[in-house]
């Protein structure tokens, strides 16, 4: 198990581009099993889970050529179904939960497809029924074996229909609309997710042959084409990690440039940190934080106490009410985090209120906040990540806090934060990883 020691207390100072985003990544990989032909996909974030997908898809038959640093050329000309039958498919496909997306392709290309139980975060329940009741809707079969934990669908003749989906799964629609573009007929999808990162999806299948009309709206309508080709697709930058950055900016005090934000994909995510007073200037597609000593959150018009919760797009994403939390520990005045979405996602404030934070953890699903106003600076101390957002949470807490930190259990950043010990270096922190 690797490590962050982390020494405290520097302000920062310089720009940093975001990496591609990881959860767009994770669809989009995906999808390269829909055609024979080559799909070059560019800014690919170097991170645990998406190297996994791509030599899961290795492993399955699809060539990849690797261009540079970020960018990967996919021909899946021929896959190897007998593959799913192996020990080593049960151990690569139980070890990410972005594995689930290869059904809806492999469904619609070859009508069949296995999957051992996913893994990912431990952050509460994360239910796949989304995605199987999507596939039945379009004629699909499908087995959950509780001995094996192995998930078989079966479907050689999709059909169009309409379904309204029970809850706006991002990775449930994305892998619904990958087993319908090749379905016979047309399928509505109402109550679709919307994410910037599913719409990403959408218009690389159009690219590629499909036939998807709605898209950024939450009605999906879906024409069933026979052949989808090859394409070339570039990913957003990673809006989670933008945020994440503003959070570290303002709680580091420092003076950051966020480079290529496409601020138009990020909705929401800008104004709800300025809520917690933090300033930044719009620079075409930069975001500068310039340095601040104190920064102080709204109420709402009536005065009461300021509430930030997640909701599915054009909310706020709940990957980021981590940063949120840690980032208003040093803030001037309270705010209650609603986490509705994961019941464990709020169990790493322990280790916040050991380096001195004041939270009141009401119920999984609820914490109040009140600000230190960086009147007292959080103190160093040993912890461990439990996934990846409340582990640069920590760290930005650490980056922080006055002494050194040790941040065990690293391989959970690693997962979704392309170098960040390196990149954060860079602009003056110092973390070493042990």
């Amino acid at each position: 198990m690797a490590s962050f020691e982390v020494t405290g207390g520097t302000k920062l100072k310089g720009e940093i581009v975001p990496q591609g985003a990881k959860n767009e990544a994770l669809q989009i990989l995906c999808a390269v099993l829909l055609t024979p032909e080559k799909v070059v996909i560019k800014n690919i974030p170097q991170i645990r889970d998406v190297l996994k997908l791509i030599d899961l898809l290795n492993s399955l038959g699809v060539k990849v050529t690797k261009i540079s640093e970020s960018e990967y050329e996919f021909e899946a000309a021929e896959i190897n179904l007998e593959y799913f039958e192996t020990e080593e498919f049960r151990k690569k496909g139980g070890a990410l939960r972005g594995s689930v997306m290869i059904l809806g392709p492999l469904l619609a290309r070859y009508g069949k497809c296995k999957l051992p139980k996913p893994g990912g975060d431990k952050i509460g329940r994360r239910r796949l029924d989304t995605h199987f009741l999507g596939f039945q809707r379009l004629g699909a079969e499908f087995d959950f074996d509780a001995d094996s934990s192995f998930y078989e669908v079966n479907g050689e003749n999709l059909r169009g229909t309409y379904m309204l989906l029970e809850e706006a799964s991002v990775t449930g629609t994305a892998n619904v609309v990958m087993a319908a573009v090749m379905a016979k007929g047309t399928t509505t999808i109402y109550n679709a997710a919307c994410e910037p990162y599913l719409q990403q999806l959408c218009k690389m299948l159009n690219r590629m042959g499909a036939k998807i009309s709605g898209i950024g709206s939450n009605l999906l309508t879906i024409e069933g084409v026979e052949y989808l080709g090859g394409t070339e697709h570039r990913m957003l930058p990673d809006m989670i990690e933008i945020g994440s950055f503003i959070g570290l900016a303002a709680m580091t005090g420092s003076e950051i440039t966020i480079k290529d934000c496409q601020i138009k994909e990020l909705g929401v995510i800008p104004s709800v940190f300025q809520k917690l007073g933090i300033k930044m200037e719009f620079r075409g597609d930069d975001i500068h934080i310039p340095a601040q000593e104190t920064y102080e959150i709204e109420t709402f018009i009536d005065g009461s106490i300021l509430t930030i919760s997640d909701a599915p797009w054009p909310g706020f994403t709940p990957d980021l009410l981590s940063i949120i939390l840690v980032v208003a520990t040093q803030a001037r005045g309270s705010v209650l985090i609603h986490q509705k979405m994961f019941e464990s996602r709020l169990f790493f404030v322990d280790k916040l209120i050991d380096m001195g934070a004041q939270i009141i953890l009401c119920d999984p699903h609820r914490a109040n906040v009140i600000g230190l106003g960086k009147q007292t600076q959080l103190r160093g101390i040993q912890m461990t990540s439990p996934d990846i957002r409340a582990g640069v949470s920590l760290l930005i807490a650490a980056l922080s806090a006055n002494g050194k930190s040790t941040i065990h259990n690293i391989e959970q950043i690693d997962r979704g934060y392309q170098f960040i010990d390196k990149r954060l270096n860079a602009l003056g922190a110092d973390i070493r990883r042990a």
